[in-house]
């Protein structure tokens, strides 16, 4: 059994509001000092459903409609141009984890690299493609199986999703359910299967990330639907690499499929789901991306504030110490790492996510989340 998946061999941004159903403000204050037993994840009836998503929360769900993800897949170097205007190009190659480049229309070449989407063999980007129709590929030698695919969330036909009827929360955190941010649940699943069964094991660690997409994002939601399709489809891990995400506004949005009981990254009896954030170190890890880059600027001050209370509300859930150093073990492989109890993605593998403005602010995000 693999520790996570392996990779197989492959018009206009509309701005849609974010603070509707499902969503309360993350900035309720977490009670000092209260326990956190699943009853804290809001959960309800999932409610009537379409074939491709459904929604659970509070006591029931009312319907809203979701542009439809549209994509267009290319294979190999050059140029390949879209039907649509893509927001974003997900590249996915072998060999080399750095060397292939992206030129939209007629800018510059952008080199890419792996960001935070870390593979083991070859490397795989994310490009925000600001409405391009036209983009082209280029790779040095030691790099083969250029794959790309196109992505619009914005513009495509309308698709409805079963919205939870209430706000969903963690103590005092609302986040955004999937269904919320217009999760196509149907993308889970590969030749009528889900791709990527869920696997649970108890919490060890938690794991920050950022995505390395734009700063000032217009539309984060539909930013995440991106990354869905990427990570799901492009990169074949059968959904969003992520526990939670959260946007420089604040607001969280849960992210990798965990069951239908309404409890967001955990199963009924607190064991966690296996994401595919930090290869090799999945299994126990929970991951949480801040929306951006991060690499020269620090996360908003309501980003930031998001991040610790969600820490602190985990943490007290299962019973770590935000500030001390542990020794993580892959219940999978066996596989031992001394590291701390909240790090960086960079503690695992060679990346610079979290972003080295980000990763410096740790110790910082350690303490405020160990604070009663």
């Amino acid at each position: 059994m693999s520790e996570s998946p392996t990779p197989a061999q492959p018009s206009h941004r509309r701005k849609r509001s974010l603070s509707r159903r499902g969503m309360i403000a993350a900035g309720g204050a977490v009670a000092a000092g209260a326990a956190l037993t699943p009853m804290v994840f809001a959960a309800g009836d999932s409610g009537e459903t379409d074939n491709s998503a459904s929604g659970s929360g509070g006591s029931g769900t009312t319907p809203e409609k979701f542009p439809a993800t549209r994509t267009e897949a290319a294979t190999g170097t050059g140029e390949a141009t879209t039907a649509f205007a893509a927001s974003y190009v997900g590249v996915r190659w072998s060999g080399a984890k750095e060397g292939a480049a992206i030129r939209l229309a007629n800018g510059d070449w952008q080199n890419l690299t792996g960001g935070c989407a870390a593979v083991e063999d070859g490397g795989t980007a994310l490009v925000a493609a600001g409405d391009a129709k036209v983009y082209e590929l280029r790779a040095p030698s030691g790099i083969d199986g250029v794959r790309s695919l196109a992505i619009d969330t914005t513009d495509g036909p309308d698709r409805t999703v079963r919205v939870p009827s209430e706000p969903t929360r963690v103590r005092g955190v609302g986040y955004l359910s999937r269904a919320a941010w217009g999760a196509d649940e149907s993308k889970r699943y590969k030749d009528g299967k889900v791709n990527s069964p869920e696997v649970y094991y108890p919490l060890q660690v938690i794991t920050v990330h950022h995505t390395a997409t734009p700063n000032g994002d217009p539309d984060p939601a539909a930013t995440v639907r991106a990354m869905y399709e990427y990570h799901a489809i492009t990169n074949d891990w059968g959904d969003i690499g992520y526990h939670f995400l959260i946007d420089e506004a604040g607001t969280v949005y849960e992210g990798r499929y965990s069951g239908d009981d309404g409890l967001p990254a955990f199963d009924p009896d607190g064991d966690l789901v296996t994401a595919f954030h930090s290869v090799g170190y999945n299994s126990g890890a929970l991951g949480i991306a801040l929306i951006g880059n991060l690499q020269e600027q620090p996360p908003t001050d309501a980003a930031k504030a998001s991040l610790i209370r969600l820490i602190k509300v985990i943490s007290r859930f299962k019973g770590l110490d935000p500030q001390a150093r542990v020794t993580y073990t892959n219940p999978v492989n066996g596989t031992e790492k001394e590291t701390e109890t909240v790090g960086g993605h960079r503690d695992y593998f060679d990346t610079e996510c979290p972003g080295q403005v980000m990763y410096d602010l740790l110790a910082e995000v350690r303490s405020a989340a160990a604070r009663r």
